[in-house]
């Protein structure tokens, strides 16, 4: 990572969390050692994030500066051993964006390698259809707000929110195949609201074996300011 691209920060305008319940032998057959699946309730945990950017600009920048993009990332929860503890965090299969400098700068001057995409929004107060075209990819949701919470996963929506919390390292495979990078998420505020999932498609976790992976529950965050930093552990 460039010294002058250590630390990058924005404004979460609108972040979408789906979570599906993932069958923890097809989920370790993805995550590359030394990683394995972090499991709930004895399956494996995966995730679109679909995330709205405001104001995404190097750490040293003024907001004016920054760019606005729409970003798609496929993941699944991870564990790993670090000097005799275990860590958790995010293994991201794959991200893509809207915009050609996250596309460009990926894997280059900050972590993550990003894939161009066209994204569609529809947006209400509290309804939110996202549409993500790629060559490789595709991905729609249509999520409401909601004071219910349905989730086999986890009993409540402040579980489910604690647990993404905590998993705030995301790895990543490096540019040129070596092993992965990691960027851990920060933000000064941290708040979570039910999410209703009307409709929901990705062609990756569609295209798990027949039955290894179901939608389970959705969150959604607004605006939220965040920051992105190179964190203490690198060595998994």
């Amino acid at each position: 990572m460039n010294l002058l691209l250590r630390t990058l920060r924005g404004r979460m305008r609108r972040r979408l969390l789906l979570t599906y319940r993932i069958d923890p032998a097809v989920a370790g057959e993805i995550i590359p050692a030394p990683f394995r699946p972090q499991l709930v309730d004895g399956s494996a945990v995966g995730g679109v994030c679909l995330i709205a950017l405001t104001d995404l600009r190097p750490g040293w920048v003024r907001p004016r500066w920054g760019i606005s993009t729409e970003n798609a990332a496929h993941r699944l929860a991870v564990e790993w051993d670090e000097g005799g503890a275990t860590r958790t965090g995010v293994y991201v299969i794959e991200r893509h964006s809207s915009d050609i400098v996250p596309v460009v700068g990926g894997g280059r001057f900050f972590p993550g390698i990003q894939r161009r995409a066209r994204f569609e929004i529809e947006e209400t107060g509290a309804r939110f259809r996202v549409g993500m075209e790629a060559s490789d990819a595709s991905v729609f949701a249509d999520v409401e707000v909601t004071d219910g919470w349905e989730s086999t996963l986890f009993p409540t929506v402040e579980d489910a929110s604690q647990f993404y919390r905590a998993g705030s390292i995301g790895w990543s495979p490096r540019r040129n195949g070596r092993g992965a990078e990691a960027v851990e998420l920060s933000t000064t505020r941290w708040v979570a609201e039910a999410g209703r999932v009307n409709e929901v498609g990705s062609s990756f976790f569609d295209g798990l074996p027949r039955g290894a992976a179901q939608i389970d529950s959705a969150l959604v965050m607004r605006d939220l300011p965040v920051s992105w930093r190179r964190p203490a552990t690198t060595r998994p």
